[in-house]
Formats: C-alpha cells, sequence, structure tokens
C-alpha cells in the first residue's frame, strides 16, 4: 500500500503558465494609455515565472508574465520606458497609496 513512503523529489515544477503574446499586448496596452509608466522586474519564484510590474504616475499598476529578465529588459527599452529591479529598489509610494485609495473607496474603481 504504501502510504507512509516518501516519495522522490523531481526538482522545481512551477504550477504557473508560461507568457504569452497576450500578455505582451496587455503590458503595451498599458502604456499606450497610462502617463508616466515604469517597469519594475520581478524574479521568478516556486510558485510563479519571471513577471514584470507596471506602474504609471498616479500609482495604478498591472503584472503580466514575461519569457525571462533579459525579455523584459529589452520589452522596456523598446516602448523606451525605465525599468527596475523590484529587488534593489522595492516598490514605488505612489503604488501603495493608490492601492489604500482603492481599499478605502473601491466604488470610485
Amino acid at each position: 500500500m504504501g502510504l507512509f513512503r516518501r516519495r522522490k523529489r523531481t526538482g522545481a515544477v512551477s504550477r504557473d503558465r508560461a507568457a504569452d503574446r497576450a500578455d505582451v499586448e496587455h503590458l503595451e496596452n498599458f502604456v499606450q494609455t497610462r502617463r508616466g509608466v515604469e517597469a519594475y522586474l520581478e524574479p521568478r519564484t516556486t510558485v510563479t515565472e519571471t513577471t514584470v510590474m507596471l506602474i504609471a504616475d498616479d500609482g495604478e499598476w498591472t503584472r503580466r508574465r514575461v519569457g525571462s529578465p533579459e525579455e523584459a529588459r529589452r520589452f522596456a527599452h523598446k516602448i523606451a520606458i525605465p525599468i527596475y529591479d523590484v529587488r534593489l529598489m522595492g516598490y514605488p509610494q505612489r503604488m501603495r497609496d493608490y492601492n489604500e485609495r482603492r481599499k478605502r473607496r473601491p466604488e470610485l474603481f
């Protein structure tokens, strides 16, 4: 029966899906329809692949998967926005302020 046998570990398995064209299109649309957008590169974790968070000047944000950190940098360079490593810079205060406004007055969003 083997109820108490240990399973062999096969390494880290991502349960997340890979980035696709729809993710890139969403990011491009966000940049085109907002002002002052900056990109924040988020590292791959055991749960999610590498992601990019775009944050507009009013703090509105969106997050989507990207294939790799290099792809994220190429994307930001192509559309001429700055890109920062979130592990080094952290998230900007305007994003936290935006989240707080959404929490206090959800009917406005």
